[in-house]
């Protein structure tokens, strides 16, 4: 490994700027502003039948700036970070405000709500590999796919790695900084021939290189799933059991996040609306939102407004206990922000969640299927069929038929559907859990869902 130019790591020239945007906005005429700087760098290689098929490389700064004008707002965003552009920017930031729509719940955030403690989340690693390095993961884990009996063709292997960060300042005080690394490595392999081909993954995504599964286990388990899907069948239409594989399973808490996005609630576009305080699930359900967690892929000190971070049960023993919310979707519902405000250089604040997951059961995978006769366990989902509004569900699904307690053979091209409400209330989750991405769950077997084939 070699550790990148210590610069990277050094946020103390973008503090600088946002400090000078702030003081330049409140001199053109703004009652209130908040900078944001956002600095990335990555270094991506993909490999396909052993030879570099792709190289990226890119590496800059941003900065964004949010003036308040009264109630009304404006954003403008540059990544010419030249000291004597600080004050044209502020001056027509205010002057898009000025002439901006009146948003009587924008603004910053309370003074009594911000952080002042930056607690240490073990988000970076100063050490990144070499392009060398990034090379010979991707073709360890291509290679351990290709040796898998079975496989045929390779869909190629990728290794990379980065950083990325904060620095966020207010004209109320706030100053805070923070910085993120991430590596990760993927395999795709490819089993069968002509149109009896199937395909399937496996990915790591961390902080730190050292949690990163083996180039040699990805590829593997790349090409071990692929042969699994080898000679699908049809099955006919039914209401059967369904059970999540973890891989897909955080879907369905991601669905639940989206339709308690403060802004859905606000907009009345979720068909969860009425919902808060409201059993969901069965009791002893319970989902949380953790941006504090040590080396959480979506782990940060501070949300886009400077408010501190909290865990949060968004459920708790099946009962829906809050919106995810920001200052202005929170001003908006009578509510208190709960902290998840994100935002891009050229955007205005808005509710998004960290770290979710779904809690574990007590039960194995294996006891959860056990007295299914007749179901489908899903490994793959297809496409986006969820109305938000309504709760509908619908989604293309690929995985194994269950059988007398057992996974049997391969299941491709059916549509699994329902309502979420039901998906919710039935939903039980198995011991498995792990924290592998952004959004995790348990094994989680649904009752009752349909299962259309042909």
């Amino acid at each position: 490994m070699r550790p990148p130019s210590s610069s990277l790591f050094d946020q103390s020239a973008l503090t600088g700027l946002t400090e000078r945007l702030i003081a330049a906005a409140k001199r053109a005429g703004a009652d209130a502003a908040d900078a944001v700087a956002v600095r990335s760098m990555s270094l991506s290689i993909e490999v396909r039948d052993g030879a570099v098929e792709e190289s990226e490389s890119a590496e800059g700064d941003d900065v964004g700036l949010r003036v308040l004008v009264g109630n009304r707002q404006a954003v403008v965003s540059t990544n010419d970070l030249s000291a004597d552009g600080t004050a044209a920017l502020a001056e027509r930031a205010v002057a898009m405000a000025r002439a901006a729509p009146v948003d009587r719940f924008a603004g910053l955030a309370d003074e009594n709500q911000l952080a002042d403690k930056f607690p240490d989340l073990d988000l970076i690693d100063h050490n990144l590999p070499t392009v060398a390095q990034l090379e010979r993961m991707a073709h360890d884990a291509e290679a351990a796919g290709l040796s898998v009996r079975g496989i045929t063709k390779s869909g190629g292997a990728s290794a990379s790695a980065g950083i990325g960060g904060m620095v966020l300042a207010t004209s109320h005080g706030f100053h805070g900084a923070y910085l993120g690394s991430r590596h990760s490595l993927s395999m795709m392999a490819i089993a069968g021939e002509g149109t009896g081909m199937e395909r399937d993954y496996d990915f790591s995504s961390t902080l730190h290189a050292s949690d990163l599964e083996s180039a040699e286990k990805v590829g593997r388990t790349a090409g071990e799933r692929a042969l699994e899907r080898l000679n699908p069948r049809k099955v006919s239409t039914r209401k059967v059991p369904v059970v999540f594989d973890p891989r897909v399973a955080g879907s369905l808490v991601g669905h639940l996040a989206s339709a308690i996005n403060g802004a859905s609630i606000a907009r009345k576009t979720s068909f969860l609306k009425d919902k808060m305080g409201q059993k969901l699930f069965a009791s002893g359900i319970c989902i949380v939102d953790d941006p504090l967690r040590k080396r959480g892929l979506r782990s940060r000190p501070f949300d886009a407004e400077g408010v501190a971070g909290k865990k949060l049960a968004l459920v708790d023993d099946g009962v829906l206990t809050t919106w995810l919310l920001d200052c202005a979707t929170a001003r908006e519902l009578g509510l208190a922000t709960t902290g998840h405000a994100q935002r891009g250089v050229s955007s205005t604040p808005s509710p998004s969640p960290t770290n979710l997951h779904l809690e574990a059961g007590k039960q194995t995978p294996d006891a959860l299927i056990a007295d299914i006769k007749d179901g489908f366990y899903v490994t793959d989902l297809i496409g986006s069929g969820v109305n938000g509004v309504t709760g509908d569900y619908s989604r293309g699904a690929a995985g194994f038929w269950i059988e007398n307690g057992k996974r049997t053979y391969a299941v491709s091209e059916v549509t699994i559907a329902g309502h979420l409400l039901d998906i919710f209330r039935t939903l039980t989750p198995a011991n498995d859990l792990e924290f592998r991405f952004g959004t995790n769950a348990p094994t989680l077997r649904l009752e009752g869902l349909t299962v259309a084939g042909q």
